[in-house]
């Protein structure tokens, strides 16, 4: 198969998944890994889709800046069975927050065919779930293009014209001792939002667990529930906040 029809196949399949390892490239076009991964990295270079370290990710006309794309595709797995977890919790008829970390966009997959509200700062996720069953509220304000999302005090005064029965949050960092953001603006919406809900759910994968960051904007107490690959030590602490941790398997 020439490269033209093997790279035309590669895109179809992204636009079916989003994005898929190397080795079911390779086996659903009936090629080498070594020459998935050539066409991988000329594809890129072309602009075609984004190169990640497993396989690639699909290109978006919101999901531009390579620094999203990159931490969407990082622990596809954890987060995916993470967000799985989230979304059996979602009913109809809810409304929920959705901020723009890159693991609660990964919950964007599994609630498309439920009859709720979404109300989100994330552009990433608008994209996703339009032409879905959900109703979708665009936070407005300055939009931040690295992040490719809506921060500022505009923003923060929408959220809190609206409540949510669910949010579903991320952070960079969680520890007993509190939770942790890479800049003020997210920790800001991430407040904005918490306060706004019935109940906050914050969703982290493994490598967020035990890790602090830049900004250490709250204690545990705005945590309701944690869903996590981890399982050590840990999340005892994290019971003993009073924090519902719910486990995952990857």
């Amino acid at each position: 198969m020439i490269f033209q029809k093997r790279a035309h196949k590669i895109l179809e399949l992204l636009e079916a998944f989003g994005e898929i390892e190397i080795r079911q490239l390779a086996a659903e076009i009936d090629v080498s890994e070594v020459t998935v991964r050539r066409d991988l990295t000329t594809m890129a270079a072309n602009g075609l889709l984004y190169r990640t370290h497993g396989g690639a990710m699909k290109l978006s006309e919101l999901i531009r800046p390579v620094s999203f794309a990159h931490k969407a595709a990082v622990n596809i797995k954890a987060k995916d069975a993470i967000c799985k977890r989230a979304a059996a919790d979602i009913i109809d008829g809810d409304v929920i927050f959705i901020d723009c970390g890159s693991t609660a966009f990964r919950l964007c997959q599994f609630i498309k065919n439920k009859k709720i509200k979404v109300i989100t700062n994330s552009l990433p996720v608008v994209n996703e779930l339009q032409g879905s069953s959900i109703t979708i509220n665009l936070i407005g304000g300055e939009v931040d293009a690295t992040r490719q999302a809506v921060h500022g005090t505009m923003a923060y005064e929408h959220i809190a014209r609206y409540h949510a029965s669910k949010a579903f949050l991320d952070a960079d960092g969680i520890t007993a001792e509190g939770l942790y953001a890479g800049s003020e603006h997210e920790a800001s919406n991430t407040l904005a939002m918490a306060s706004q809900s019935d109940c906050v759910y914050m969703l982290c994968d493994a490598s967020k667990i035990g890790k602090t960051s830049y900004l250490k904007f709250n204690d545990l107490s705005l945590v309701n529930i944690l869903i996590t690959n981890y399982n050590g030590l840990e999340v005892t602490k994290f019971g003993s906040k009073g924090i519902s941790v719910f486990s995952v398997t990857v």
